[in-house]
């Protein structure tokens, strides 16, 4: 603490410290106040014998507020040095935040470089609903998935989804491993060491759980899609060729999605199939998601792809805007099935509203349990009425305003937003002006009722 209160030496004193959380509604610390982050650069080394990581993060980022100190999210591995704008900076670990003192204040609207060298064995991190998250070691190789806070296990940043930004990941390996992250692969370079060296750019914004790391004996598949999108995907030893039919139908789900909700919002997709068991769940990392082996359901695939425009491309405000996320790719897998041989839209609607479950699993659950917007804490923000409910949103929107409307909702919305952040109070205000109505009851009886809508 005495290196963080020591008087600064710069010749002018005008910063204050930037806030250590966001006040996030469900996860309060997470994120950092007094800057935004433009680019990260993580230079990456990782070995499966051993499992250390070895890193360098270089963050490139803008002051909102004269700054003093400011601070960095990052959990469990040691910090071997801190320098901002090339200088020597003093830090001080406390729980999850690294705060950063560097040798002169920042002044508001100064662009300033944070470079974090840093090394150990990265944690999983257990969430509120019990599953797990950050860097998973796998058998011979690693996953990193990162909803909500799992990032900040393998680098250091502003770990809220609302200051997203560019990355350029350069990961290094031992020769016969592969190493995957988001974007675009830029080059793969064997070493003279026996090493190979792969390089990752995403120019387009990443909200930094959607960043994903994984390295493994994956055997890669490339391609492009019908309307020319690169496509990459790696799947781990032991699952079947090119990761199973139901990934098979990916480029495919990528050209319907276009047409339903506007140009796809990357240069490049695909996906990571990491070996059976890895995970309890799919996640959506951009450009590329996580499944825990082959997927079998279509359904499940058309649902990651679909948050690339729907969470990925537009991202929430904070944690509580999860269903702008989770119910909009549900309702796209409603609508997937309806004009691929499944049960209508409408039909799945009614069957929630009777308890049916045999049109679809989740008309059995507690779907109605809270309002989607407003989840009863951090541990049900990925529970069922955030997913079935929230679809159910979307719906009732459609029986309000038509085909012709909604599907212009949907379109716009994607478009309007594209790369950006939104909250649920801009999606209705957005509702509302594209469609000219007013949807008053069904926000409050679907949206934000505590009753149940039934």
């Amino acid at each position: 603490m005495l290196a963080l209160t020591t008087a600064c030496t710069g010749s002018t004193v005008q910063g204050r410290p930037g806030a250590s959380g966001l006040r996030d509604p469900y996860f309060p610390k997470a994120g950092n106040g007094g800057y935004q982050v433009d680019h990260y650069r993580l230079d990456l080394a990782y070995d499966p014998a051993d499992g250390v990581l070895r890193g360098k993060a270089v963050i490139t980022a803008r002051a909102e507020q004269g700054l003093s100190s400011f601070n960095l999210d990052f959990s469990g591995l040691k910090v071997d040095g801190v320098t901002v704008q090339g200088a020597g900076a003093r830090f001080n670990r406390t729980g999850n935040e690294l705060t950063v003192r560097p040798a002169e204040d920042l002044t508001t609207g100064e662009v300033f470089r944070t470079e974090v060298e840093y090394s150990g064995k990265p944690r999983t991190l257990s969430d509120p609903d019990g599953s797990e998250e950050g860097w998973i070691p796998v058998e011979d190789g690693a996953v990193a998935v990162g909803e909500p806070v799992g990032s900040m296990t393998w680098f250091p940043g502003n770990h809220h989804p609302s200051d997203k930004a560019a990355y350029d990941i350069n990961l290094t390996v031992p020769q016969g491993y592969e190493a995957v992250s988001n974007g675009l692969l830029r080059s793969r370079t064997d070493t003279a060491d026996g090493r190979t060296a792969f390089a990752w750019h995403s120019a387009e914004p990443v909200a930094s759980y959607l960043v994903t790391a994984a390295v493994g004996k994956f055997k890669v598949v490339t391609g492009r899609t019908p309307s020319g999108v690169p496509m990459y995907t790696a799947v781990a030893p032991g699952e079947p060729e090119g990761g199973g039919p139901a990934l098979a139908r990916l480029p495919g789900m990528l050209e319907w999605g276009a047409a339903r909700f506007g140009p796809y919002p990357f240069a490049t997709a695909g996906a990571i199939v990491a070996p059976s068991e890895t995970l309890g769940y799919a996640l959506e990392t951009q450009t590329r998601p996580v499944f825990s082996g082959a997927p079998v359901d279509e359904e499940l695939v058309l649902h990651e792809l679909a948050h690339q425009w729907f969470g990925n491309s537009v991202s929430p405000k904070s944690w509580k805007d999860m269903w702008l996320n989770e119910g909009f790719a549900t309702y796209a897998e409603w609508l997937w099935a309806e004009e691929h041989g499944g049960p209508t839209a409408e039909r799945r609607f009614g069957a929630f509203l009777a308890g049916d479950a045999s049109v679809d699993e989740g008309a059995g659950s507690d779907w109605d349990a809270f309002p989607p917007a407003a989840p009863p804490g951090p541990d049900e923000i990925s529970a069922g009425p955030v997913y079935y409910r929230g679809a159910m949103v979307l719906h009732r929107i459609r029986q309000e305003a038509g085909d012709a409307k909604f599907f212009a909702l949907l379109r716009g919305w994607a478009a309007d937003h594209r790369h950006g952040n939104a909250s649920t109070a801009d999606f209705t205000a957005y509702a509302e002006q594209k469609t000219g109505l007013d949807l008053t009851k069904v926000w409050d009886t679907w949206l934000y009722g505590k009753d149940s809508p039934r």
